[in-house]
C-alpha cells in the first residue's frame, strides 16, 4: 500500500507497526489445512478479547472454516462459550464428528488408515453411509489436495513438500491428537451447522456476545473465495449493516481493497491493517475492521503489552 492510499482513509484508520505472525509460534488446534486460515491473527484476537473490561458471554463466528479462532477462544478461555457456524456440509461434517461421541472412531480411523494414490481415490470415491464416514473423506480430501481445497475442481497433491507428493501434508499421529483434544473442550463449543447471517441476524440483540467474521473473499474486486469456497456468495453491504445494527462488538477481518474500505467507512467503522504472509509466502495485508468503542479496547491492551 503507498502513501497516497493510507492518507485517502487516515479519518478511520489506526496504523501500527507490526511484525508478521511466525504461525509456527501459534498452538495448532484444528484438524484442517484451511485456505484463507487465521493462525496469523491469533494473537490479534487475543489482544481484543482479553482488553475487554469483561470476559464476553459468547464468541460467535459465522463462518467458522478451520475454526482456529474458535478453537484458540476455547482453549485458552477468552470468552466463557464459542459458538461456531459453518454452511458447507463437508466442514459441518467433521465438527459433528469431532464434538460427539464419534470423535475417538475418526482418530483411530486416520491412525489406521494406508495411505496410498489408490487408497485415497477408491476411498473418496465412496458413498458415505454416517456423518463420520463423511468427517474422515473431508479430511482425507482435505490433507490431500492442493492447498487444502475443498471446493469443486481442486486436484490431489502431486510433488506436495519436498517432493512426498500426497503424503506431505498427512500426520496421522498429530490429527488424532488434535482431534481428541478438541474433544475435552466440547462443553465449551457449540457447533451449528446452518447459515452464519442468519444467527447473526437472531442474535443482535445479545450485548455480551463478541463475533469474530470472517467471510469469504468475494467483495467487488476479489474473486479468490469462489476458487476456494463450495458456499462463497454472500451480501457484504448486509453484512456490514448488520454489523451496525449488532449490540454486541465484533472484529471484521477482509481482504484489503478500496471497495472493502470504502463500506467500512460508510458504516462509520474503523479500519487497521495487519502484514501477514500468504500460503505462497507473499507478505500482505489484511483488514481488520472494528466499532470506535472496540478499537480503544484494543489499543489500550496494545499499549498496556508494549509497555
Amino acid at each position: 500500500m503507498n502513501r497516497k492510499q493510507i492518507s485517502k482513509f487516515e479519518a478511520t484508520q489506526l496504523h501500527h507497526n507490526r511484525c508478521i505472525v511466525n504461525v509456527a509460534s501459534i498452538p495448532q488446534l484444528s484438524p484442517f489445512r484451511y485456505p484463507g486460515g487465521k493462525t496469523w491473527l491469533v494473537p490479534e484476537i487475543r489482544k481484543w478479547l482479553s482488553g475487554k473490561k469483561t470476559r464476553p458471554s459468547e464468541l460467535i463466528e459465522p463462518f467458522a472454516g478451520g475454526g482456529i479462532i474458535s478453537l484458540t477462544v476455547a482453549n485458552e478461555r477468552l470468552a466463557d462459550h464459542v459458538t461456531m457456524i459453518e454452511l458447507d456440509p463437508d466442514v459441518a461434517a467433521v465438527w459433528h464428528t469431532i464434538f460427539s461421541d464419534n470423535s475417538e472412531w475418526l482418530a483411530e480411523t486416520i491412525l489406521g488408515f494406508k495411505l496410498t494414490v489408490e487408497n485415497v481415490q477408491a476411498t473418496l470415491a465412496l458413498k458415505t453411509k454416517s456423518v463420520q464416514e463423511h468427517a474422515f473423506q473431508t479430511i482425507l480430501r482435505n490433507r490431500t489436495n492442493h492447498g487444502g481445497i475443498l471446493a469443486p475442481g481442486s486436484g490431489v497433491l502431486k510433488h506436495g513438500e519436498n517432493g512426498k507428493g500426497i503424503s506431505s501434508r498427512w500426520y496421522p499421529n498429530t490429527l488424532a491428537k488434535r482431534i481428541r483434544e478438541l474433544f475435552s473442550l466440547r462443553d465449551r463449543i457449540t457447533f451449528i451447522e446452518g447459515d452464519g447471517v442468519i444467527y447473526l441476524e437472531k442474535t443482535l440483540c445479545c450485548r455480551d456476545v463478541a463475533y469474530f467474521i470472517d467471510p469469504p473473499y468475494t467483495a467487488p474486486g476479489k474473486r479468490a473465495g469462489r476458487r476456494l469456497y463450495r458456499y462463497s456468495e454472500i451480501d457484504h453491504d448486509n453484512l456490514f449493516s448488520l454489523c451496525r445494527r449488532a449490540t454486541g462488538d465484533f472484529m471484521m477481518t477482509y481482504d484489503d481493497s478500496e471497495s472493502v474500505r470504502h463500506m467500512a467507512t460508510q458504516h462509520g467503522f474503523l479500519v487497521d491493517s495487519v502484514p501477514m504472509k500468504n500460503t505462497h509466502h507473499k507478505e500482505m495485508l489484511e483488514l481488520l475492521i472494528f466499532r470506535d468503542f472496540s478499537r480503544q479496547e484494543y489499543l489500550a491492551k496494545s499499549e498496556h503489552q508494549a509497555a
